[in-house]
């Protein structure tokens, strides 16, 4: 199978955890986006959806599924999104997609954490993956400093085909931190939130993934946690 086909898997398998009548959070990136079009074929069955960034807004509104501002909205039932890497206690980086704050922000209310991912994603150990900081734009130079005397070695993503800055939906930068061996994610994640400028980091340990499904060769395999 190929990496979308397994992808695809993971979406259609996380429709069994969508709740009738509810408003259902949704993340950003290539496996969520599968699951948008997924949840599309039975957006009959909820009231809508809050997404967590605005590529993810335009794709539900493109297939009719309403869109709700997390102000908003009192709760919510089920978050899906992907992961970047993957433990087997349910840690991960994410950020790839540059909507980490975001996607934090609607995991933390949400009533369940459902992560769809590739096998590939599975790790022992986080930080193969650079772990991205979104960071305030001035502050870019001292967080870096911080980073690296953390043993980590931050570069600052740019965007496609340039020579600038990559800008998140919240008007920020952020910093890629390639040579980590997280050994203690939550304990990571705890101290890179405390550096004066960072807004998120990538680790999401402290509020990790509940279930975690998996798209192997052999079907899709289904961690809880």
């Amino acid at each position: 199978m190929t990496q979308d086909e397994l992808k695809q898997a993971v979406a259609r398998a996380a429709i069994d955890y969508v709740v009738d009548n509810a408003i259902i959070g949704v993340g950003t990136g290539s496996t969520a986006n599968f699951f948008i079009d997924e949840l599309a074929k039975i957006k009959h069955r909820i009231k809508g959806a809050v997404a967590s960034s605005e590529a993810t807004a335009a794709r539900l509104r493109g297939h009719g599924i309403a869109v709700f501002d997390l102000n908003d909205v009192p709760s919510i039932a089920v978050y899906v999104d992907g992961a970047d890497e993957i433990t087997a206690s349910g840690a991960m980086i994410k950020g790839g997609g540059a909507a980490l704050t975001r996607e934090k922000i609607v995991a933390s209310v949400a009533n369940q954490f459902v992560c769809i991912a590739d096998g590939s994603k599975l790790v022992e150990v986080l930080g193969q993956f650079p772990l991205p900081v979104e960071v305030l734009p001035m502050a870019r130079a001292a967080v870096m400093r911080a980073l690296a005397a953390r043993g980590g070695q931050p570069r600052l993503r740019l965007a496609a085909n340039s020579s600038a800055a990559f800008v998140t939906d919240n008007g920020a930068v952020i910093l890629d931190v390639g040579g980590l061996k997280i050994s203690d994610p939550v304990a990571l994640e705890t101290d890179i939130n405390q550096i004066v400028g960072v807004i998120a980091v990538g680790l999401f340990a402290r509020r990790g993934a509940d279930v975690c499904l998996l798209g192997t060769a052999e079907g899709v395999r289904t961690l809880t946690f």
